[in-house]
């Protein structure tokens, strides 16, 4: 048993991911906002969300799971200082999410794909800036160097997946999004705060996980 995960964790959680993308999948729900609000959300969004993808890493250490995140860069022009997982846009080169997700990683942070093993997806999560982002959960083997992408990453650093675990781990905040009062979930380690997109992918996690236990 680690942090409360069965033996058999890793297994049990590629049972509960999505086998393949669900591009179709509305996912405002699970930002447990009123349907009023919802539909503004929507209106706001362009017709078609250009399509992003993200690396859910999760590196399999001895002394239990952690998941390895980035703090973006203050100078970016968008979400400058935010905790984020490692991953972008796709590229015309990328053929799928995974392929986006594992060149977007081996960019910022340095990790290889010969270190990654995908275990499935989470629901696509679609952002007020216009993007539907595809979250690819892999396990992680150790032994990679990190090499952080200069220009867009500030910080990489890694939390016990065991902050998750418990729903208490999420703290209900309130927050103005584009002139809209959202109340999202919020993370806290170690003084970071992980909100916004992460926050609600590390939820998306968090349901998985008490499916799979």
């Amino acid at each position: 048993m680690i942090a409360g995960l069965p033996a058999d964790w890793q297994q049990r959680l590629q049972r509960a991911l999505l086998n393949v993308p669900d591009h179709h999948a509305d996912q405002w729900q699970q930002l447990g906002q009123s349907p009023a609000l919802l539909e503004v959300m929507r209106a706001a969004m362009p017709a078609v969300p250009a399509p992003a993808a993200v690396l859910i890493p999760i590196v399999d250490r001895a002394d239990g799971p952690t998941l390895l995140m980035t703090t973006r860069a203050g100078h970016l022009r968008r979400h400058a200082g935010q905790i984020s997982f490692p991953g972008g846009r796709l590229d015309s080169q990328d053929a799928d999410p995974v392929a986006a997700a594992l060149r977007e990683t081996e960019e910022e942070v340095g990790i290889g794909a010969e270190f990654v093993r995908v275990l499935g997806f989470l629901p696509d999560h679609f952002v007020l800036t216009g993007f539907r982002i595809t979250p690819v959960v892999a396990m992680v083997s150790p032994g990679f160097v990190l090499r952080s992408h200069a220009g867009e990453v500030a910080e990489i650093f890694e939390m016990p997946l065991s902050c998750i675990i418990e729903p208490g781990s999420f703290r209900p905040t309130r927050r103005t999004l584009q002139g809209l009062e959202v109340i999202l979930r919020d993370v806290h380690f170690e003084g970071r705060v992980i909100w916004g997109a992460t926050g609600a992918m590390l939820l998306a996690l968090h349901q998985a996980l008490a499916r799979s236990s």
